[in-house]
């Protein structure tokens, strides 16, 4: 089990916390940004999960991440936590599993940096795609536009992937995006081979994945993505695949 620390702001309204209005709240103060601006409030959590999780695996991480600096300061207060509990003779997890949320697209330039800080990143796909698009995907006139197996999002998903390859990060994926056969074949065929899903989501996935060559995707994926000439839609080529391979969609 992994735990998200205290993620609300935005379209996440708790009635325990009265937040500003803001002109734009997707945008704003919420999540990582809140929480360290309200260090008891994040403390409290922490501590809890601590205790929680006594003599087993804490797998925890942070929502909302722009900064590497950031990590480094819930990392700071964790260790306070730690070293509280310690003083006061209360068992500890036995691991401790540190992770984060990539959902702004401003730590695409810091992806060595922020692999070396945490143990696993989970890419939250709706919100990278809605900021890397600029497209709310809330406002009917534009969350359409654009397409979540376009060339722009998936170059971006395969330099995530190759990064936790090459820092041998683990990287997943969680969102609306895995959830289907045709886009979660295409996140096999850029590098990504742990996603999460809703339960009525696994029986389609996993019979696509059954008839999946994911060597010959991959390849078939990296040509197309590095083709600068070509105006085929990655979409359009994902189910020439699947037909040619004879994969349920």
């Amino acid at each position: 089990m992994t735990f998200r620390t205290l993620d609300i702001g935005g379209d996440k309204v708790v009635s325990y916390f009265r937040a500003q209005e803001e002109e734009n709240p997707a945008l704003g103060w919420r999540a990582i940004r809140l929480a360290l601006d309200r260090p008891g409030l994040l403390r409290t959590q922490l501590r809890a999960l601590l205790k929680a999780s006594a003599g087993t695996e804490l797998r925890m991480m942070i929502p909302m991440v722009t900064e590497v600096s950031e990590i480094r300061a819930v990392r700071d207060l964790l260790q306070k936590e730690v070293q509280y509990l310690s003083k006061f003779g209360h068992t500890l997890p036995r691991k401790l599993q540190f992770g984060a949320m990539l959902e702004v697209p401003a730590l695409m330039w810091q992806l060595d940096e922020l692999m070396a800080e945490v143990d696993f990143v989970s890419v939250g796909s709706n919100d990278l795609f809605q900021f890397s698009m600029a497209a709310d995907r809330g406002n009917a006139r534009v969350s359409e536009r654009f397409d979540i197996l376009g060339k722009p999002f998936l170059r971006i998903l395969r330099d995530i992937a190759r990064a936790g390859e090459r820092n041998r990060t683990l990287v997943t994926l969680c969102g609306e995006m895995a959830g289907k056969p045709l886009s979660a074949m295409a996140l096999i065929g850029v590098g990504f081979r742990s996603v999460s899903m809703a339960a009525t989501s696994i029986g389609p996935v996993k019979a696509m994945l059954l008839g999946l060559d994911a060597g010959q995707l991959e390849a078939e994926m990296n040509a197309a993505l590095d083709d600068i000439r070509s105006q085929e839609p990655i979409r359009e080529l994902l189910l020439k695949f699947a037909e040619a391979n004879n994969i349920p969609l």
